[in-house]
């Protein structure tokens, strides 16, 4: 069995589906494995690395030729897609809902399409759960990258000269991206808020160090699957009023909350934002689906009433080698799931969740 990468387009795509270390794993279970030229050179992985873990450096057209499973961060461009032979699988995480068309086309050829992004939220798919773990990375980066731009300090200080305050966070959302921003963010010594429309997130935020906004009256509202549904007008409204409150004192704010296959629900509006303090950071993670702050912008920054909001749809792109370990494991993870070891084949099990969940069709 042939397992082929090909290179992303890195001007909107660093990370990639396949790493040195992982190339091992999968000789070590009987495949090959294929790349194209500077593959992840960008990434300080040079084709040499590659090649002592036993990797093979092909031309584009090859490794779509010869792979039996295909790896891919994004949907291949129309050039190789309409290369693609029968039986082949391709895997990946191709925003199904957006693709869909493009994917049953795909399909036409006799070839298997899996979109990581529809993983069951079950114990069984934790290690091949990519939206959870670049989330747990994005969350990470968000803080950060609004601490370096804050400018006061974050942790209270206490000197002969006086006394500075603690800077106060709130996280809006409180999912896997946005629970790993609170532990970043209290691990800095900020004061650290959250509110989500599950209930079940109140004693996570709170394991963490984070004080929880609860609604008044408030109800669970979240998924089998684990995700947040939207809310009721009344729920919005309560919610609303208590986050007003809030963010008058509220220097940072990091919005994670996103509702999946979904524009993002809009959680803080104009009026908010002119009773928040010149000076304060609005990060919206959620920009790529409209954001939840009024006046967001995708990947721009946003000045109103001396308060910055950047909406962030690449963060990242500025961990690459991290979020790529991660996937590539996660990828990994998935296919052993696939593969028939025994046998030498992959075995599509539509008994399985895992494999009926993610594979379009």
């Amino acid at each position: 069995m042939i397992i082929g990468s090909l290179s992303e387009n890195k001007e909107i795509e660093k990370r990639i589906s396949i790493t040195p270390e992982i190339v091992k794993k999968y000789l070590s279970n009987g495949f090959e494995v294929l790349i194209d030229k500077g593959f992840g050179e960008h990434l300080g992985f040079s084709d040499d690395l590659f090649k002592n873990a036993g990797c093979k450096v092909e031309d584009k057209e090859t490794i779509i030729d010869k792979s039996d499973i295909i790896l891919q961060m994004n949907l291949l461009d129309d050039k190789y897609l309409n290369l693609l032979k029968e039986n082949k699988i391709l895997i990946g995480n191709f925003n199904s809902g957006k693709n869909h068309q493009k994917i049953l086309e795909i399909n036409k050829k006799k070839t298997s399409v899996f979109s990581l992004e529809l993983l069951p939220r079950i114990t069984r798919a934790q290690s091949m759960d990519i939206l959870s773990s670049q989330a747990n990375l994005a969350g990470y980066k968000a803080v950060v990258d609004s601490f370096s731009i804050f400018k006061k300090a974050i942790p209270m200080m206490m000197t002969a000269a006086g006394t500075i305050s603690a800077a106060k966070v709130l996280v809006v959302g409180a999912g896997v991206a946005g629970l790993q921003a609170i532990a970043t963010a209290k691990r800095m010594g900020a004061i650290v808020f959250s509110t989500d429309v599950r209930l079940a997130s109140k004693e996570q935020v709170e394991s963490l160090g984070g004080k929880f906004l609860v609604v008044e009256g408030s109800e669970n509202l979240e998924t089998e699957g684990g995700y947040a549904k939207e809310a009721s007008e009344e729920f919005k409204k309560k919610q609303e009023d208590l986050i007003t409150e809030t963010l008058k004192k509220i220097d940072i704010v990091i919005c994670t909350a996103l509702i999946p296959g979904k524009k993002a629900p809009k959680i803080i509006n104009e009026k908010m934002i002119e009773n928040m303090q010149p000076g304060s950071i609005i990060y919206d993670l959620a920009a790529s689906q409209g954001g939840n702050a009024a006046y967001t912008k995708a990947d721009e920054i946003v000045e109103k009433n001396g308060v910055k909001i950047l909406g962030e749809t690449t963060i990242l792109n500025k961990l690459p080698v991290s979020a790529s370990n991660l996937y590539a494991k996660n990828l990994f993870n998935f296919v052993m799931n696939l593969y028939d070891k025994k046998n030498n084949k992959i075995s599509i099990n539509l008994e399985d969740e895992i494999i009926n969940k993610t594979l379009v069709k």
